[in-house]
């Protein structure tokens, strides 16, 4: 028997076949649950919180919390109300020359206008003092759709790795 794949990527014809069908018929058990619109749209909202944390901007931060949201970082604790986290962000942001600041996906589960996730951060920190450190961190994310958007209602971060380097 001859087998045929996909030009694109190598795959054997019948086991795309095989997986599509397992699609279909439900087989398959996602990470993710709930409506992909949702899910997507909470993608979105992570994005635009590193893409603000990357270009430091404050504003651009603070739009993607509720004023009520809580943010918890290792050795500060939970701090509740974005008045009182917002400068701590900023605070922190006043130390970096630069931040690279990149997050992956772990489970998504949506439920009506709230939802949980997981998602694992990738970052590369160029202190004002010289030192450059690269972390890997988990965020435990609660969210809430007010009015047809997803906010962070409640992140909380955890540091699994960190290397510092240079001078």
């Amino acid at each position: 028997m001859v087998d045929f794949f996909y030009s694109k990527t190598g795959i054997p014809y019948a086991q795309m076949l095989k997986w599509r069908l397992h699609l279909i018929s439900g087989d398959i058990q996602m990470i993710s649950s709930g409506p992909i619109e949702d899910r997507l749209a909470i993608r979105e909202l992570v994005d635009s919180y590193n893409d603000a944390v990357m270009r430091t901007d404050g504003e651009a931060w603070a739009e993607n919390w509720r004023d009520d949201a809580t943010w918890e970082l290792p050795g500060a604790g939970p701090i509740t109300g974005k008045e009182n986290f917002f400068p701590v962000w900023q605070q922190a942001m006043s130390g970096f020359d630069f931040v690279g600041f990149f997050a992956s996906a772990g489970p998504m589960e949506v439920n009506g206008d709230k939802a949980h996730a997981t998602w694992y951060q990738q970052e590369f920190l160029h202190q004002k003092d010289g030192v450059k450190r690269n972390v890997t961190g988990q965020y435990e994310d609660d969210y809430v759709k007010v009015d047809g958007r997803w906010y962070f209602q409640k992140r909380i971060y955890t540091v699994l790795n960190s290397e510092e380097y240079g001078n």
